[in-house]
Order: C-alpha cells, then structure tokens, then sequence
C-alpha cells in the first residue's frame, strides 16, 4: 500500500492540506447549537453527498475542533499517487 497517512492538530497544517484540495471548513446544517458550530466536516468540490454542509470560518472550525480535543488524519496521496481528500477527524 503506497499511501501514508498523517495525523495532527496543527492548525496551520491542516488548512494548508484542506485549501490545496479546494476544500472548505464547514458544519453539518442543523447540528449546532445557537453560535457554536455542530458537526464538523470540510466542503470538498463535489463531495457533500448527503449531508447539508453549511461553511463556516476557519477560526469556528478550530475553536469547535480545540474544544472537542480532536485529532485530523488525513492522506496525503492514494495508492496511485493522485492527491487524497480522504481525512477522519479522532479524538486525540
């Protein structure tokens, strides 16, 4: 299996990783509760699937991601060598 994944909690590392595959930080609509955000996700072009994703700021997204003491994993590249949005967010 040629695909290595990374896991972090650098902020500036995981937008870098996000912005580079045109993603954008985003909340499952209908999830949050009054100011804070819900569930969070990140937007990437054509894979919102099901889920009813509504953007939100960087600094939401990490205030939400600090809070609930969560970890990214993400792929850098598939198998084939093509860039991965693949990521999963883990409690640290």
């Amino acid at each position: 299996m040629g695909s290595k994944s990374h896991t972090t909690t650098d902020h500036d590392e995981i937008r870098t990783w996000v912005e580079q595959r045109d993603g954008t930080p985003a909340t499952v609509a209908d999830t949050g509760n009054g100011a804070e955000p819900g569930v969070l996700r990140i937007d990437f072009p054509g894979g919102a699937g099901e889920d009813r994703l509504e953007h939100i700021a960087w600094e939401d997204w990490f205030a939400k991601f600090d809070k609930e003491n969560l970890s990214f994993l993400y792929q850098e590249e598939k198998a084939d060598g093509e860039d991965s949005t693949f990521f999963k967010l883990i409690n640290r």
